[in-house]
Order: C-alpha cells, then sequence, then structure tokens
C-alpha cells in the first residue's frame, strides 16, 4: 500500500534558511545558486530577504575608492525595487525577482539600468513601473529594517550573503557566506550544507577563512 505524505507536512519537514542578499552583490549570487541546488538536494527551504551594501557603507563613502562609491551609489536601484515588489506583490516574489536580476547583471553582464530591471520584472510577472523606485525613498523604511535584521545576527563588520540557519538549541545562528567559487552542484552542494550545519551546531564557532585566489564564476 502507498502512503502519501501529506503536502503540509513535507514543507512542515523541511529545514528553514534565511538568506540576505544585495541584487548587485556577486558573491551573494554565487551562494544564492548554492541554495537553491541545496533545496535540489536536502529538504531545505530557503526564505529571501533584502540588505543593501550601500545602507552597510553610507558612513563610508569618503574612505573607499571611487569606483567602489559609485557601485554603492548605483547599489541603491535594484535593491529598492525589490523591496518595493515585496511589499506591494508579497515575499514569494523575492527569490524570482532576486534570479530575473542577478541572471542579467551577472551570468549576462548586462548594463544597471532601467531597460534591465524592466525586463527581469516582465519575465516574473511583475508590473514594468515597479521599476520607478529604484529612484525613490518610497520604502526605504523596510529596506533598512530588512537589512538590520540580517546584520544584526553576524555584526558589522561583514557583507552579503548572510545566511541564518538552525542551531544546535534550535536558535537561528547567522554566518557571512559561505563566499564559494564556482558554484557547488549535487553532492558538493549537500555537503557543503551539511557543514554549514555542522558548524553551526557548535555554540562557539565563528569562522573558517582563507585568502581568495580566483574571482566569481559564473558558469
Amino acid at each position: 500500500m502507498t502512503t502519501t505524505v501529506p503536502e503540509s507536512a513535507t514543507e512542515a519537514a523541511k529545514t528553514p534558511a534565511d538568506f540576505w542578499f544585495d541584487p548587485l552583490c556577486p558573491w551573494a549570487w554565487m551562494t544564492s545558486r548554492w541554495m537553491l541546488e541545496v533545496e535540489k538536494v536536502r529538504p531545505v527551504e530557503v526564505r529571501w530577504h533584502v540588505m543593501s551594501l550601500a545602507v552597510l557603507n553610507e558612513d563610508k563613502l569618503d574612505e573607499l575608492p571611487e569606483s567602489y562609491a559609485t557601485f554603492l551609489r548605483d547599489a541603491w536601484g535594484p535593491v529598492r525595487v525589490v523591496i518595493a515588489a515585496q511589499q506591494l506583490h508579497g515575499d514569494e516574489h523575492i527569490g524570482e525577482l532576486y534570479t530575473a536580476l542577478g541572471t542579467r547583471f551577472h551570468n549576462q553582464a548586462l548594463p544597471r539600468t532601467r531597460e534591465t530591471i524592466v525586463a527581469a520584472l516582465q519575465e516574473v510577472g511583475l508590473p514594468a513601473d515597479l521599476a520607478d523606485y529604484a529612484d525613490t525613498d518610497t520604502y526605504d523604511a523596510e529596506l533598512r529594517a530588512s537589512h538590520k535584521e540580517g546584520i544584526d545576527k553576524v555584526g558589522q563588520d561583514v557583507g552579503t550573503p548572510v545566511i541564518a540557519v538552525p542551531g544546535a538549541d534550535g536558535e537561528q545562528v547567522a554566518f557571512f557566506g559561505p563566499v564559494v567559487t564556482p558554484t557547488p552542484r549535487g553532492e558538493q552542494a549537500a555537503n557543503l550544507w551539511d557543514g554549514t550545519l555542522l558548524v553551526a551546531s557548535v555554540p562557539g564557532f565563528y569562522e573558517i577563512k582563507r585568502s581568495r585566489t580566483a574571482g566569481p564564476s559564473f558558469d
């Protein structure tokens, strides 16, 4: 006799993973693609949230190289559009819009223009006029609140991505990263996820790190 597991029970069994991203960060993009792979090989549900490199660095612009300061000024637009989509159309659109934007920005190296943002919105069935929010502060309070929620979990001396997973006592443990390239697939993705949960189970664990010797590979 075949037993059918109710969908609600299947969903309840999934491990939640909260993920904070800035659409323009290439390293967050790499990690987010890993998390989508993890959903295929482990019972995991990713819950997407925005953070902002522009907010994170807004008090440091005078100390940064001009090229990066320009990048940060441009970073307001895409994340404002994502938070507007979330506020007006629901959380369920955050992940799919991130994928549409990130594919264009990172894999296709398209310019960070209104036209690129509109194309991403249209791909996921959202109104094109959401692109107008790139140039307004209408939902900046909500953006800052989402950013603060993520960054408060890991501290001010990190960036994006931030992931939060269950720890040993059931409380969430958050980390910056993992920073990885290229995106792990299949069993590699599963192993990295299992390792993430393993270190999260150690109350005093904070960091493993080595110098990066390669840039993000979007293949």
